[in-house]
């Protein structure tokens, strides 16, 4: 349901082995820890394991993990999951002193009727 993914635009390639935790706002209690994951050689974490739920939900990336001296160690971005079938991709763009963050929404294709 989520998909984040991390491009590092100052060296020209993916942000392998980043860490990225995904909470879920529950009002009355906060944030709750519901997926952890590792940006792999794309830069892709592809799935969480969270249910496929409606909500508000946050990414927490680890950057300081991928470059130490940078100059945003955390970067926390807040989606709102309004529909749980489609897929919200999350890409951000990142340099030494800087990001960017955007949405892609992703429906999944509607079944071909008989002919």
């Amino acid at each position: 349901m989520i998909i984040a993914s991390v491009y590092d635009v100052s060296r020209g390639v993916p942000a392998t082995r980043m860490p990225v935790e995904l909470d879920l706002f529950i009002t009355g209690q906060g944030w709750k820890e519901v997926g952890r994951g590792m940006t792999n050689s794309e830069g892709v974490v592809e799935n969480f394991g969270e249910p496929a739920a409606a909500g508000i939900y946050r990414l927490m990336f680890d950057v300081a993990a991928y470059i130490p001296d940078i100059c945003f160690p955390s970067i926390a971005v807040m989606v709102d999951v309004r529909d749980s079938s489609v897929e919200h991709h999350l890409p951000v763009t990142l340099s030494r002193f800087g990001y960017s963050v955007h949405r892609e929404l992703f429906q999944a294709p509607l079944p071909r009727a008989e002919e």
